[in-house]
């Protein structure tokens, strides 16, 4: 044992060497590191930043926003605020905390978060850096240099400088540039409110400047909750001042009233759509570069490769300064033509880059970029989610419980058939009436208060019959819908509506317009999926600090995105968005209106392309903290507004420009898909039997026709599949007679074409008082139909 025991003299010598080791280490360090430079500190660099040709866009920073001003200059109130908001023995303290350094050195050692300095002098010593680099070997300089600034300034230098250099948000270094920016005069005049204000912004002006911030996570820094922090934390210091006994009461009862900062002010070479690419690019940038804070990005010296397209983001702004010329007409139409507000994302389904947006007519006068979230519900142009998850997870069989099994479910095809009356009785997938919160039955309308009867769903795509979708909805369950937009690139935010109810269907939701572009070049991509982002690379000082990765995720199988696109592609050659077509160009797309005009939205894309726009009026008043959407009728000139107004022609104008030069790439055929199922009360017709070989008996011309109740034929690009009953006995033989001549003229010819044996063919319609043309060509004779003068029965097939 005392072979293997050390002895008292040498376990003392250990520990004095040690300690000899690290004090002489740390000697060497002390004597290395030197004292920080506040005007070395002050020299802002640029960001710049570059369009995806790697031309640049903006170098922003190039001015310095800072004024290094003497102590005597800095008002004893904006010194007692600090002091008492941060570090309270300040001015008798060594400029260290040892917990505080143990704490953040242990985080780092640990690859847990990193902290700042938790005293004044720490805070100086970082702030005055160029570098904001957190890494264990800077913890250890700045340890070192705050010693030395300790022993080698007075305290009334370090105040003095840390004011100076600290970052006071909207681009303002420094106490002086910040008195200029928040309240429009120099440092020396502001009152203890103002500076119990700017002190706030030391804790992070992102999250307390009452203008809101866009370099972190929106939902976050709104100006409502920035305002409510700030008002909450000046009210704070002032009140800690008091305690510390450098404000006295009588004077803190003097300011009640929060001091509202002036109104943010953007540089003018951020005008247009400069400011909002720029502020699109640098959120993106700093949500996904944890080691890069928004105080790192003002200090300047990166270059931020983005993915905007300047020939795209040009052709995008002149369509729509095309509409606001020519018909958007305030001082014509105040009541009508005021506030009103386009946006607009335009993505690269091959890659999920954002070519081009629209955030408004100009951003150093309108600071809401309207290419994210703008609380503008999107309407019908969610319909094609509804349509998806049909396919992909079925309609519910009404026996069973709600929550279903694939196995138990059956696939749906578009050539699917339900009812697109209005005011249809919605109900839940097991045949109960849905009723509303008010316990009255949920009666869905259509725009317009149009029926249509029973139709596909293809059809009621393309006609945005609203009946339909939300039924089918309903089937098939709107927590897979959710899914499925979801899937498609759609986030479960606030933008997401409340899904338990019927309305979810048909776009209650309020996602941005890029997110829809790219929600929507899921299906340009057959299935495949892609966070849109814009920013490809970033250096510092030509170090790279970040590097885009491609990641894609197969959202759903082309089968169903590929149906989808054709749907959609229906739509805008004979439905509603017919504004939208691209001569020469598969174009798939879909219009959006919501209830009361208050907004509306064409979503579209081709192979190469998907670009959303929306259109709303909303009172941009800063100081409506409860925005309003507005009804559209009569905007713009036009009795009522729909997605195939005036959305619909920005994307044409925007689309024709932009894929100018580009090839005319088609979409793929798609499979076929899912059973022909019937919902919204539309009935599955029974098999027609045998019709009698014997001639029918000529009816009286007095006789009205039969009223058809069967599903209407396919349509004309609809084929009928060889094992579709339904499909080929319901519809008789492949096209009807030629029509007859009017007042009096002979139907037409039947068909050449022989349909399957046993239709019943319809022929031509007769004129008045004429005979109905020859059934086409069946199997035990077909009726032909007659006009409004007679009734005759067709020759045997």
């Amino acid at each position: 044992m005392r072979r293997w025991v050390p002895s008292w003299k040498l376990a003392s010598g250990l520990c004095v060497g040690f300690l000899g080791a690290l004090m002489g280490i740390g000697g060497i360090a002390y004597a290395m590191v030197g004292l920080p430079n506040v005007n070395e500190a002050a020299k802002a660099q640029n960001n710049v930043y570059l369009w995806d040709d790697g031309s640049q866009m903006v170098a922003t920073g190039s001015e310095v926003n800072r004024q290094i001003i003497s102590f005597e200059q800095i008002p004893d109130a904006m010194r007692n605020a600090v002091i008492s908001a941060e570090n309270k023995s300040f001015e008798h303290d060594r400029g260290i905390d040892p917990m505080g350094i143990a704490r953040a050195l242990f985080n780092m050692a640990t690859g847990g978060e990193t902290q700042g300095g938790s005293t004044i002098t720490q805070q100086y010593v970082k702030n005055s850096r160029l570098s904001q680099e957190q890494t264990l070997s800077r913890k250890f300089q700045e340890l070192f240099i705050t010693l030395k600034v300790t022993n080698k300034m007075k305290k009334n230098e370090i105040i003095r400088d840390y004011l100076n250099v600290s970052y006071y948000g909207r681009g303002a270094s420094g106490i002086q540039a910040a008195a200029r920016t928040y309240y429009g005069k120099d440092a020396v005049d502001l009152n203890p409110s103002e500076c119990a204000f700017l002190a706030t912004l030391l804790k992070g002006a992102s999250y307390y400047d009452p203008a809101g911030a866009t370099d972190v996570d929106p939902k976050q820094a709104t100006p409502k909750l920035n305002t409510e922090r700030a008002k909450k934390r000046w009210k704070w210091i002032l009140d800690e001042e008091v305690k510390d006994g450098r404000l006295a009461q009588a004077e803190r009862a003097k300011y009640t009233k929060f001091p509202d900062p002036l109104p943010l002010k953007k540089s003018a070479q951020l005008g247009g759509q400069t400011g909002y690419l720029v502020d699109l690019a640098k959120k993106y940038f700093l949500n996904n570069t944890p080691g890069v804070t928004a105080d790192m990005l003002a200090q300047g010296g990166y270059q931020i490769h983005t993915t905007f397209n300047k020939k795209k983001v040009n052709e995008l702004n002149a369509a729509v300064k095309k509409v606001y010329d020519n018909k958007i007409k305030p001082k014509e139409r105040p009541e009508t033509d005021t506030h009103v507000q386009f946006g607009g994302g335009s993505v690269d389904p091959k890659t999920g880059a954002i070519v081009a947006i629209y955030g408004g007519q100009d951003a150093t006068k309108h600071f809401t970029n309207n290419a994210d979230p703008t609380g503008a519900q999107v309407g019908s142009t969610f319909k094609p989610f509804v349509l998806a998850a049909a396919m992909q997870y079925g309609k519910r069989d009404p026996s069973l419980g709600e929550d279903q099994g694939p196995s138990e479910r059956t696939p749906v095809s578009p050539l699917s058939i339900y009812n697109a009356d209005d005011r249809l009785k919605i109900k839940k997938y097991n045949g109960q009436i849905w009723m509303d919160e008010n316990g009255k039955e949920w009666l869905q309308a259509n725009d317009g208060h149009e029926s249509k009867g029973n139709i596909t769903l293809r059809e009621a795509m393309q006609w945005s019959a609203n009946s339909p979708y939300v039924q089918l909805g309903m089937d098939v369950g709107t927590d897979k819908v959710k899914a499925v937009a979801m899937a498609a690139g759609l986030k479960d935010d606030d933008q997401m509506a409340d899904s338990h109810v019927p309305s979810f269907s048909i776009g209650t939701s309020s996602p941005s317009a890029i997110r829809m572009a790219g929600a929507y070049a899921t299906f340009a991509a057959s299935g495949m999926q892609r966070e849109p982002y814009s920013v490809s690379e970033v250096k510092h000082e030509g170090k790279v600090v970040y590097q885009h990765k491609d990641v894609q995720k197969r959202a759903f199988e082309p089968a169903i995105a590929d149906n989808v696109t054709d749907v959609l592609k229906n739509v805008v050659e004979k439905g509603t968005g017919t504004p939208a077509q691209l001569p020469g160009r598969d174009v798939a797309g879909k219009t959006g209106t919501t209830d009361d005009n208050k907004s509306a939205w064409f979503v579209g894309y081709t192979p190469q392309l998907s670009t959303a726009i929306s259109m709303y009026r909303l009172d941009d008043d800063a100081a409506n903290k409860d925005r309003k959407f507005e009804k559209m009728y009569g905007t713009g000139g036009e009795k009522t507004i729909h997605g195939a107004s005036f959305p619909a022609q920005i994307w044409h104008d925007y689309m024709a420009g932009a894929l100018k030069g580009m090839p005319a790439l088609t979409f793929p055929e798609p499979e076929p898909i899912g059973d022909k199922v019937y919902g919204g009360g539309a009935q599955s017709p029974k098999p027609t039997p045998p019709a009698s070989t014997t001639p029918s008996p000529t009816k009286s011309a007095t006789e009205p026709p039969t009223k058809d109740t069967s599903p209407p034929p396919p349509d004309p690009g609809e084929t009928c599949g060889t094992w579709d009953w339904d499909c080929q006995h319901n519809n008789g033989g492949s096209s009807d007679g030629a029509n007859g001549g009017d007042d009096g003229g002979t139907g037409g010819t039947p068909p050449t074409t022989d349909p399957p044996t046993g239709g019943n063919a319809n022929g031509g319609n007769g004129g008045n008082g004429g005979n109905g043309g020859n059934g086409g060509t069946g199997g035990n004779g077909g009726n032909g139909t007659g006009g409004d003068g007679g009734f005759i029965a067709g020759p045997a097939g």
